[in-house]
């Protein structure tokens, strides 16, 4: 093999060049983010192998269809509405006022978005149903007999504006942030008030953070199923999702063409939404310019703003939290709680005694934890592989590898399921192994892996790979002793989302779980359905425990992560 012949070159190219990482990159990619989807488009437009749209939209156009359709519609727009309302308030006062406790005030209220929707669902559900410990505590519950006021259509939009408002102060933050503070204080010199300024300034600057953050919860709420799941399906108020799950449920794998044009309507307004996120921001650059961020002095109503958060916060996260951990410390419902009546045997019973919720901690710790192993392990080298290419390519890429993330889980559960139904060559079916919901946890949380590290190495300096290089280490020997130790402490942040997104999920597993495979989020559900509402309480309880243990240890990790990893610091 000469030095000018076309295999000469090729080798070179992957050898030398780092062609064989590209190529391992890309296949990475299409593996986990293209593969799925476009299984899943061809079941939905070819079903027996030939393009037949009029059938495709004869599934689409029945009644119930575009009733669960309007529905999604209804509670997701509202619900952004209404998280607009809650968290840009929240996101002005923290990010550009001197209130005191703030950065603890914009930490709770990001757990709601940290747990997960069927535990939140739960303990809104428990808090004014009139069985509510808590409340009948203060003889306030409502009378036996009386319906829960949270089941139906106004209550999915409420909780859809709380578990979504994290995600409006997130992004509305980032733009408040980057308002420099001569404006303001230009503003201010003229004699202009803190609200005139905020009006005529500082929010159509932000315009464009407003629409996407309004975006990103509406494509939440397209997506969520843990929410309508236990507040629409009891009386029989159903959205995509939750109509996607009780045809699976009743019917199997026969109806799955069915279900897979049900999950492309999915993904198609999933993916509206973030593109008009995208579009909103891709305006943003020109409308800023470098600067201090600019602060307000609140002064003698420091207080009464920092009361009107924790009052806010109160509702929100502490009372429906402290409701599930009353119902969970009581043998059965409508046992009033007392210091006779306080028992531990919930917990015991899920943690220890019963087979099934034993088994659930233990499939979800697993499947979580090796989900956050591998994603940690393999993030680094890919993220370093992405660098091999043009911003351009490097956008696109990043774009694929957050689409299994951006559309709802339970179109990334479909499109596993015909992925992995037939036998594959050598590993046969995966379908009703745990295998599967290892696979889809992987697609799901890549992305969730990727920032954190992608942000790290696109901080490292180049001169230390350079010099390295110069002095004859390989690629392979470069990334264990340079980039690998720098950006582990990345790779193990993301390795923590992962595994906490992961951990009690519901959205992916609850069309992929198997007996004996089964997971919290599912065992969480099925309990709340047969109506052992304690014992689905006290693991909702537990998980919440685990959620903020690691959220404190992210914290403490933060300090050695590059800024805007942790959304809270």
């Amino acid at each position: 093999m000469h030095a000018g012949s076309p295999a000469y070159r090729v080798w070179r190219y992957f050898r030398r060049d780092g062609g064989l990482s590209a190529v391992l990159v890309l296949a990475i990619i299409f593996a986990l983010s293209f593969l799925p989807m476009l299984r899943l488009l061809v079941t939905a437009v070819a079903p027996g192998g030939e393009i037949d749209l009029t059938a495709m939209a004869g599934r689409l156009s029945s009644a119930s269809v575009m009733r669960a359709t309007l529905n999604t519609l209804d509670t997701a727009f509202f619900g952004a509405l209404l998280a607009l309302v809650i968290g840009a308030p929240f996101a002005i006062a923290i990010a550009m006022t001197d209130l005191p406790g703030r950065k603890t005030l914009g930490f709770l209220l990001l757990l709601p978005l940290m747990i997960a929707p069927q535990v939140m669902a739960l303990s809104w559900l428990h808090l004014f149903g009139p069985s509510s410990t808590l409340l009948g505590a203060f003889g306030m519950a409502p009378p036996p007999g009386t319906s829960n006021p949270l089941l139906g259509r106004n209550g999915i939009i409420l909780l859809y504006a709380i578990q979504h408002a994290p995600i409006v102060f997130i992004t509305l933050r980032a733009g408040l942030t980057r308002v420099p503070r001569d404006l303001v204080e230009a503003a201010r010199s003229s004699g202009s008030s803190p609200l005139r300024v905020l009006a005529t300034i500082i929010l159509p600057m932000v315009r464009p953070y407003l629409v996407a953050a309004t975006a990103l919860a509406f494509v939440s709420g397209v997506g969520n199923f843990g929410i309508p799941a236990l507040l629409g399906m009891p009386v029989n108020y159903l959205t995509l999702t939750t109509m996607i799950y009780q045809r699976i449920a009743s019917f199997g794998p026969s109806v799955l063409p069915q279900v897979a044009a049900l999950s492309v309507l999915i993904a198609v307004l999933a993916l509206l939404g973030v593109l008009l996120q995208a579009l909103a921001l891709k305006k943003v650059s020109h409308r800023f310019t470098a600067g201090t961020p600019a602060r307000f002095a609140l002064g003698r109503y420091r207080w009464l703003f920092a009361a009107l958060g924790w009052v806010a916060i109160l509702f929100m996260l502490i009372l429906p939290v402290l409701a599930l951990i009353t119902t969970a410390l009581i043998p059965s419902f409508g046992v009033p709680l007392s210091w006779t009546t306080l028992t531990f045997a919930n917990f015991e019973e899920v943690l220890l005694r019963q087979a099934s919720t034993s088994r659930a901690f233990w499939n979800s710790a697993t499947l979580a934890g090796g989900a956050a192993l591998i994603l940690a392990i393999g993030s680094i080298p890919v993220a370093v592989g992405l660098e091999r290419f043009s911003r351009l390519s490097q956008r696109i890429l990043h774009g694929a590898i957050e689409l299994p993330y951006a559309l709802p889980g339970i179109v990334l559960a479909i499109a596993c399921i015909l992925l992995f139904l037939r036998p594959l060559p050598l590993i046969g079916s995966l379908y009703g192994t745990a295998w599967i919901i290892l696979v889809a946890y992987l697609m799901r949380f890549f992305a969730l892996a990727m920032k954190p590290v992608t942000t790290a190495i696109g901080q490292l300096s180049r001169d230390l790979n350079e010099a390295a290089a110069v002095s004859g280490a390989g690629p392979l020997r470069r990334l264990m002793t340079i980039t690998g130790p720098l950006t582990a402490p990345a790779a193990v942040a993301g390795a923590l989302l992962v595994f906490m997104s992961a951990f009690n999920e519901l959205t992916v597993s609850a069309l992929l779980w198997s007996s004996g495979h089964e997971t919290l989020g599912v065992v969480l559900f099925s309990l709340e359905e047969a109506g052992l509402g304690t014992h689905a309480a006290a693991i909702a309880v537990t998980t919440i425990v685990i959620v903020v243990v690691l959220l404190a240890i992210l914290d403490r990790l933060g300090r050695k992560l590059p800024p805007g990893v942790l959304p809270w610091r």
